[in-house]
């Protein structure tokens, strides 16, 4: 019987987790904000691991972008101290903004409707 799960995936969950519990306790960059870690896509040669996260205030991507590239040799030791695995995959910071970008569509389609909404009752 196959495995549920790709051992890459398995990785990737547990990098999730300790780089959420990681960034809000051990790392003191005041430009870092509140980052939310919403997906770690771990290559299949678990070598790389893309982190896609996002924050409250988007004015601050650049800076906790920054941030965190700069964090990311002591984020992977740390990892790689908590896994106990051989291989520590590199670390690739990724501003995910698709809930902003959604939340905009979402209102100018319920602007929209609405305006429709006026035109039909006249």
């Amino acid at each position: 019987m196959p495995k549920e799960y790709a051992r890459s995936e398995r990785l990737a969950s547990q990098i999730q987790r300790e780089l959420a519990s990681l960034i809000q306790s051990g790392l003191k960059d005041p430009r870092l904000g509140m980052p939310s870690i919403l997906e770690v896509q771990v290559s299949k040669d678990l070598a790389h691991a893309r982190v896609y996260f996002s924050l409250l205030n988007p004015e601050d991507a650049e800076d906790c972008l920054e941030a965190l590239n700069r964090a990311s040799g002591f984020l992977q030791r740390e990892i790689g101290k908590q896994l106990k695995s051989r291989v520590t995959p590199r670390l690739s910071f990724i501003y995910d903004d698709t809930d902003i970008r959604g939340r905009r569509m979402s209102d100018l389609i319920d602007s929209a409707v609405a305006s429709d909404k006026v035109k039909a009752s006249r």
